[in-house]
């Protein structure tokens, strides 16, 4: 797994702005306070040792998931069909590819097999998610709904309550997630570039283009045109809408720690523009501050 260098300086910054807790140093600068001011940031760490969440920040702001609702995807799938089931090979060919390496034509067709928006709304009826919603179009499956705290309980869902098989299943392959995405984009950016030692990880970002900075992998072969996608054309604003569908969008999701003790969502939305590079060692930067302030209130 490629590890991204924090420079010397930013290191320095962030051992500052986590030497202390804010409320015994409430000048001491926050994980948020380190992005600007129209970069969107929310972020939760639950620790299953402690059974709390030990750190927060507008853990319950509904962002737009990208390719984070593919850990949706990947459990409705399972809890649909039952434990003795056993896996065909070309949804295996579809599953291990979408949680390891993003494929987003793998989770169009899963998304449109298992019947599209009813797959996040069967989700949150099961797992008690308070801020998820399905997408308006459900064309879309990476406008759904979500939080940094709806994140935190679909993985809290995953490694305490559902079947073994179905935890062994996702947490396995998120452990084994590569560096390259199937897309070409280099999605080593979060947790597994700021977290030392071994995490699992789902990433999700949307708006940055389809062409990546610099290749990673060979683009994927042409596959038939699909039904639903991550992401298209925003529709028209209206007033009502409170789900950013324009900003680049970049999240970093997942657990480190012994036998998955801690899971991380780190979500944000920059402005529009914002390039990969840039934004990735944002996010990269943000998760380290996260990192740091978690572990000096829990160790």
């Amino acid at each position: 797994m490629i590890k991204t260098r924090i420079p010397t300086l930013a290191v320095a910054a962030l051992l500052v702005a986590t030497a202390l807790p804010a409320t015994a140093a409430p000048d001491t600068p926050s994980p948020q306070s380190l992005v600007p001011s129209d970069v969107t940031v929310a972020f939760a760490v639950y620790d299953r040792a402690l059974g709390r969440t030990t750190l927060s920040h507008d853990p319950h702001r509904r962002i737009r998931s990208a390719s984070v609702v593919k850990l949706l995807i990947a459990l409705d799938y399972l809890e649909a069909r039952g434990p003795d089931f056993e896996i065909p090979p070309e949804d295996l060919g579809r599953l291990v590819p979408m949680l390891r390496s993003s494929d987003d034509d793998a989770a169009s067709e899963l998304w449109v097999l298992d019947g599209w928006e009813k797959i996040v709304e069967r989700m949150v009826a099961k797992l008690g998610l308070t801020d998820t919603e399905p997408p308006v179009d459900v064309g879309f499956w990476g406008y759904t709904a979500l939080s940094a705290a709806d994140v935190v309980t679909i993985y809290r869902y995953v490694l305490d309550e559902a079947h073994p098989k179905y935890r062994a299943f996702i947490m396995d392959n998120l452990h084994q997630a590569t560096t390259c995405a199937t897309d070409g984009f280099d999605q080593s950016f979060g947790l597994p570039s700021a977290i030392p030692g071994e995490v699992a990880f789902k990433q999700g970002w949307s708006r940055f283009g389809d062409t990546p900075p610099r290749p990673c992998v060979e683009p994927p072969a042409d596959r038939t045109p699909l039904p639903a996608a991550k992401d298209g054309p925003p529709p028209p604003p209206t007033p009502e809408a409170d789900l950013d569908l324009t900003s680049p969008a970049m999240h970093t999701t997942g657990t480190y720690d012994p036998a998955d003790r801690k899971i991380m969502a780190v979500l944000t939305l920059e402005p529009v523009g914002t390039t990969w590079d840039t934004s990735a060692h944002r996010l990269t930067t943000v998760t380290k501050a996260v990192y740091l302030a978690d572990r000096m209130l829990t160790g």
